[in-house]
Order: structure tokens, then sequence, then C-alpha cells
């Protein structure tokens, strides 16, 4: 009883502060989840909140004194232990929409690209093409060879031709010319229940992960045609839903896929089976 009557309630202050906490800590967790640090994050919070409310009910100074000195430190840990994460969220804090990049010009690429993946689909020929959009991606450039050409249909398939010297990997189209080809993408930093993902769709999620790129992946195995945005990937795309999404796509001239997202969100998992039954043998 002692105890209960020397706990002070907050007052209308500290209530407001409760509440600003919370929903920071809300959308922090929903950042990290899914991703690989998710169960470190949320196990660093629960140990050392835990570990202080111990110490402080039971009075064991010294340890509580020690907590609060170790709080620097653990700053510090987190930003090490989540620096992907904390990057990709700096990045996309630092979209400037202001400086389109030849964004609003995009819609022209829909046509070529188009019979690009078309041509590839048909011929089972594995592609990787990743569109920049507000956010740069000039590191993963330099990690390919710089060609800086114009996007056709011809030179596209020639890229991914299973003997040329630039197939394995992808190429990046930056405003309205392909920049760099044979770029190696990062892989995605979640874990994905699904297994049949091959390693080219796992790269495609990944420089979605970090950027807002909108990436199309053919597969070698199939043919079958994904569209890879904002962390997620719609797989098994018929060629009129891919036309007509692309186009959507291309045509705007901000990144806010509100309806992309939907979509993907909302596919059916009969079709989800469907698609990893067929390419459960795709490439590693």
């Amino acid at each position: 009883m002692e105890l209960l009557k020397s706990i002070v309630m907050p007052d209308g202050q500290g209530w407001i502060e409760i509440i600003i906490l919370s929903i920071l800590l809300f959308f922090v967790f929903k950042f990290f989840k899914g991703t690989r640090g998710s169960s470190i994050f949320s196990g660093l919070i629960f140990f050392f909140i835990g570990l202080y409310a111990l110490t402080s009910i039971i009075n064991l100074d010294v340890l509580n004194w020690l907590l609060s000195k170790l709080t620097l430190y653990f700053s510090l840990a987190v930003i090490i232990i989540f620096q992907p994460e904390i990057r990709r969220a700096l990045a996309r804090l630092g979209r400037q929409p202001w400086q389109k990049k030849g964004i609003s010009s995009q819609k022209n690429l829909t046509t070529p690209l188009i019979q690009a993946v078309d041509i590839l689909s048909e011929k089972k020929i594995g592609a990787l093409i990743a569109i920049e959009r507000e956010i740069g991606t000039r590191s993963i450039q330099d990690s390919g060879t710089y060609i800086d050409t114009a996007v056709t249909p011809e030179i596209i398939t020639s890229i991914f031709f299973p003997r040329s010297p630039l197939h394995d990997g992808g190429i990046i189209i930056s405003g309205t010319k392909i920049r760099s080809a044979g770029c190696i993408f990062p892989l995605s930093q979640k874990d994905h229940s699904n297994k049949s993902l091959g390693t080219r769709h796992r790269a495609a999620i990944g420089i979605t992960e970090e950027t807002d790129s909108v990436v199309i992946v053919v597969s070698e195995q199939t043919g079958g045609v994904s569209l890879a945005y904002n962390g997620k990937i719609k797989r098994g795309l018929s060629k009129e839903k891919f036309h007509r999404m692309l186009s959507s796509m291309l045509n705007r001239k901000k990144t806010g896929l509100i309806r992309f997202r939907k979509k993907i969100d909302e596919a059916d998992a009969t079709s989800n089976e469907m698609i990893s039954m067929e390419e459960n043998k795709d490439e590693i």
C-alpha cells in the first residue's frame, strides 16, 4: 500500500509527453518490423527498460547510476547495429521533390521498356532493370560499367543476352538514359518468408528498400515478370497488367505510388502459391 501511495500520477503535460513518446516508439517499431535487426532492437529496449525499472524499484542506486551512464554507449550501439536501416530512413527524408531529375519525361520510357521486357520474357532471358526516381543511385551505378546510352529495346535485350559481358547484374536508368549496366544491387535486408525468391528478386527488393526506384525483374527460369517498389514486389504479372502498372508509374511525377502499394498488399494467397510453385527452381 505504501508503494502505491508513493506513486505520483503524471499531470497534463506528463500525459502529453507519454503520448508523444508512445507514438514515436510505435513508428520506430513499425519501421524496423521485418528487418534483420528488429529482434535485436526489441530485445535491447525491453532489457534496458526492465533493468532500469528493477534497479529503481528496489533502490539499487549503483546499478541505476551505471545504467544512466551507459545510455550514450547504448545510443552508439544502436547507430552501428542499425546502420542500413538508418541510412535508408535518412535517404527517404532527404528527398528533394523540387529536383525531378527528368522524372516528368520518364513516361517516354514506357514503350521501349515494355517492348524489351516482352522480348526478354518470351525468350526467358533474365533481366534486372532499375528506374531511378527522386533518390539518387550513384553508388550503385559505380559498381557497374558506365555506358550512358539511350533506352531502346535493342540495347536492353543485347545487354541481358546470356553471352553479353554485362548480362550478370542490373542496369540503372536515370532520367531518359541507361547510365550503367552490370551493376551489383544490394540484397534485401528483410527476412522473407517466401523461400522461392532468388538472388535477382531479392536484389530488386533490396534496392527499393534503400531508394524509391521502380525495378523490373524477368525470371530466366519461367520468363515471369515482376515489379518491385518500396521494399515490396509483385510477381507473376500478365502482359496487360504489367503494361498498365508500368505506364501508371512512369506517368507520375512523384513517387507516392499508393495504388501500387495497395495492389501488392491485396495480392491474394492463391496466386502467390501458384507463382511460388512455378518459380521454385528460380536462380540462386
